[in-house]
């Protein structure tokens, strides 16, 4: 905004301000312009679309309890097993869809090479979801 100066000898002079309450005006004007107009900028089409009753059938792969005792004894699902047998039962399993999940249920006492060797067969065979079995209750 300009003001006026009381001295006589800047009468002729020209103001160098600019004046900005048009500029607010006219900005003004336009923020209500598209306050108003935005909301009818968005189409919707109302379609209805059919509902889906159909569920996915999910098929949950076998879990296979495979455990080994101190003495080195292997158990397959709580049937007595051989080297032989459980590769044989292992490369059955290999092939199933969906593999089974084996879970290995090891004596605190067994020597770790066992365990390794279950494992290495295993992998052998092409199962890949292996987990071992612990008795929290033991680790004291």
């Amino acid at each position: 905004m300009a003001f006026a100066s009381l001295d006589a000898a800047d009468d002729n002079e020209p103001l160098a301000e600019i004046n900005m309450v048009p500029l607010i005006d006219v900005m003004l004007v336009l923020l209500i312009i598209f306050m108003v107009t935005a909301p009818l900028l968005t189409h919707a089409v109302k379609v209805d679309l059919p509902k889906a009753s159909s569920q996915r059938n999910e098929v949950k792969p076998e879990t296979i309890n495979l455990s080994i005792k101190a003495d080195g004894s292997v158990y397959w699902n709580a049937e007595p097993v051989n080297a032989a047998a459980w590769q044989v039962r292992m490369d059955a399993a290999a092939r199933q869809t969906p593999q089974p999940e084996i879970h290995i249920r090891a004596d605190g006492g067994l020597a770790y090479r066992n365990v390794a060797q279950i494992m290495a067969d295993a992998a052998h065979a092409g199962l890949t979801k292996l987990g071992f079995v612990t008795d929290p209750r033991d680790a004291q």
